[in-house]
């Protein structure tokens, strides 16, 4: 009887975050599409054999037609669907099946995971402003590389940001130069605390960290932020720097557009040209099949650093084109264009 009912939870998955309205059918043909496109069937045909959507609770089980396809779809975790990121998760009552190895989840291109399993590169950042959404939060992450899972911990009374997330980027080997580009950044009136989430350490609050103590109590077995031994993290007090790096102020598809990109330069060099001599604005731009870098990213060249300065202070948390402008005063920048 046990391993029966095991065999049917197996086989389901909980769907939660789902459209408002969406249909059976409609997810149905959702999963069966990326099922087939991912390459993650074990056989021919459609795995997913029905659906249950309780639209009261904005939830949905999907029933799949074997285990391994059922696990296979783990990897869809984060998926966007009609503007949703899908949560997906096991079902409660979810045991594993005695002498049945689990293939673990893949990883698929493209689709950000709501989990971030512990592990070394599990990454934390707090000092966030809450009033910035998941998608704000991303790209500024992003702008180091492509994220593999984040979570950007809410009230759950509220659904509100309590300010701190946690995140992994699929390329393992760039974590520690975006922890050093992203410890100390300002965001508005704040700086952010970025470390390795669990390490081999003492935890010890440093700095600006202490001010995490208001909230973590409130998360049981949350890590605290912590000194990494031979990491060189960046400080709050950041080198001067002619270089202003602007960050989550362009789109790729407004990079695309030839006049969007010309009118963003304009705009730029005119608002930055309030705090001193611009001698120069980069704004990388991207082109299909190569690996352009610092796209996303506008660097605007001063004629000082303290000018730069000047800038940096004024410009960030500022908005533009309805989003959070994040400023970053550092030589390293100037890399990405090299």
């Amino acid at each position: 009887m046990y391993l029966c009912t095991a065999v049917i939870f197996a086989h389901r998955l909980y769907i939660g975050n789902i459209p408002f309205g969406i249909t059976e059918d409609l997810m149905i043909n959702f999963f069966n599409d990326k099922m087939q496109e991912s390459r993650l069937c074990s056989a021919p045909g459609y795995p997913v054999l029905a659906v249950q959507i309780n639209m009261d609770k904005n939830f949905a089980f999907v029933e799949f037609r074997s285990v391994e396809e059922t696990t296979n779809a783990m990897a869809f975790d984060g998926i966007m669907l009609q503007g949703q990121a899908l949560k997906i998760r096991r079902p409660k009552d979810y045991a594993p099946i005695p002498g049945l190895t689990d293939s673990g989840v893949k990883h698929i291109p493209g689709v950000v995971s709501t989990v971030v399993p512990d592990g070394p590169h599990k990454v934390f950042c707090g000092g966030l402003p809450t009033y910035l959404s998941d998608d704000q939060v991303k790209e500024l992450l992003c702008s180091f590389g492509d994220l593999k899972s984040f979570n950007l911990v809410k009230d759950s009374g509220t659904t509100f940001s309590k300010g701190y997330c946690f995140f992994e980027y699929v390329i393992e080997g760039i974590t520690d130069a975006a922890i050093q580009g992203l410890n100390g950044m300002q965001l508005g009136d704040k700086k952010l605390i970025v470390q390795r989430a669990s390490v081999g350490a003492s935890k010890v609050i440093t700095g600006e960290g202490a001010d995490m103590s208001m909230f973590m109590p409130s998360i049981p077995n949350v890590p605290l932020p912590i000194n990494i031994p031979g990491l060189q993290v960046a400080g709050t007090a950041q080198e001067a720097t002619e270089v202003l790096c602007l960050m989550n102020m362009v789109s790729k598809e407004e990079l695309e557009d030839d006049e969007e990109y010309e009118g963003i330069m304009e705009d730029v060099r005119e608002e930055c040209s309030r705090y001193g001599e611009v001698v120069s604005v980069e704004i990388p731009r991207p082109v299909g099949g190569v690996d352009i870098p610092g796209v996303g990213k506008i660097f605007v060249e001063f004629g000082s650093a303290d000018q730069c300065s000047k800038a940096h202070s004024a410009l960030a948390g500022r908005k533009f084109a309805n989003r959070v402008v994040v400023t970053w005063c550092a030589m390293l920048c100037l890399a990405c264009l090299v």
